[in-house]
């Protein structure tokens, strides 16, 4: 059987996700390494997130950082499990999502595949995204075929749902073709308010939220961007949420404590996603959930109170650790690429038909 490596980073920017896998009728977890994204790395990428001067360099030189840091990374997981690069068939290697714009024709990562290459020997396979969108897609989100070859089996009506930065559902039941559609934030803005007010990262088991007050008047408020209102296939990123928008509705209404504000958030993470799940998968009998959220104690509970009757759980609960879902879905993702198999779903991303994602980049 074939060894691939999956690396990812998300919209969250807290550090790069690398997954070893063997791929067997079903994906395998062999082993796992995580490397803490740089602080000065970490703004320059966020920096990149919006025009600014110089940003084309600025972009070059980031990349050029993050393909060393994955490079090292996959080093460290290679001596620890005393494999050769020889032995590993491929990385998925998703990079790091700087712009996302489908309605304007673009998406783009940046991770430099070829230097990951040069430094790692080992094939690599990268920008997954954009011959979605080439052919008309969102290019977002791309795990549900992943998710629908782990989970398909327990022959439920399911959703799996991943918050990472932002957050996004995968639906499957037997009597359809796997859909899903990003939500809208997950962590970014909670990760966003927090740092703001208090200097951290993020908002350890969701206990600063929990802390607080929900805002009617500001979640009301919150809802009404036009993106919560529209169904998939749809996709998000910081271009829409971010900081500034959140502090656009805080400046029309009175002041409010720093904790409540963080419960609202929490609350708009929740609700978008029930929402959404509702009205997309009504019946739905279980909510298998991965990513940083599935670490988030309070948004877990308030999960479960918003879908009474249905299964609330971590992905854990089958067998698989919630915290290296898509660095895993990349490394199958390589693999469907050499195998020529397409893993995008034109029910999930609006694509006018099924294409092989991902380019090839030699070791």
């Amino acid at each position: 059987m074939a060894l691939y490596l999956g690396v990812m980073s998300g919209t969250s920017l807290d550090g790069l996700d690398i997954a070893l896998i063997e791929q067997r009728e079903q994906p395998a977890l062999l082993a796992t390494h995580y490397i803490p994204m740089p602080a000065d790395l970490r703004q320059g990428l966020l920096s990149l997130c919006a025009s600014g001067p110089d940003e084309i360099a600025r972009a070059a030189l980031a990349e050029n950082r993050w393909a060393s840091l994955a490079a090292e990374g996959i080093g460290h997981l290679l001596a620890s499990q005393g494999l050769a690069p020889s032995a590993i068939r491929a990385i998925g290697s998703h990079g790091q999502t700087i712009r996302h714009e489908p309605a304007r024709g673009f998406t783009v990562q940046i991770g430099n595949p070829a230097l990951l290459a040069e430094l790692t020997q080992i094939s690599v396979i990268g920008d997954f995204r954009r011959r979605d969108v080439a052919a008309g897609g969102q290019g977002a989100p791309l795990v549900p075929a992943f998710h629908e070859t782990l989970f398909s089996h327990l022959g439920q009506r399911l959703a799996v749902l991943n918050v990472g930065g932002f957050s996004n559902l995968s639906l499957i039941a037997n009597d359809t073709p796997v859909h899903g559609f990003d939500c809208g934030p997950g962590n970014v803005l909670l990760d966003a308010w927090i740092e703001f007010k208090r200097g951290q990262h993020y908002d350890a088991d969701g206990a600063w939220a929990a802390s607080g007050e929900v805002i009617e008047a500001l979640l009301a408020a919150l809802l009404s961007d036009p993106f919560f209102a529209g169904a998939g296939p749809k996709s998000t990123g910081r271009e829409v949420f971010n900081l500034a928008w959140l502090q656009g509705h805080l400046s029309k209404l009175p002041p409010y404590r720093d904790q409540d504000v963080q419960a609202t958030l929490l609350e708009l993470t929740a609700r978008s996603i029930i929402d959404s799940l509702r009205n997309a998968q009504p019946g739905t009998e279980a909510l298998l959930v991965c990513g940083g959220g599935a670490r988030n104690g309070a948004l877990m509970r308030r999960l479960a109170q918003l879908l009474p009757g249905a299964q609330v759980a971590s992905t854990a609960a089958h067998g698989v650790d919630p915290d290296w879902v898509e660095a895993m879905a990349f490394a199958w993702l390589a693999h469907c690429c050499l195998e020529g198999i397409p893993a995008n779903r034109p029910s999930v991303t609006a694509a006018r038909g099924l294409r092989v994602l991902g380019a090839i980049y030699p070791a």
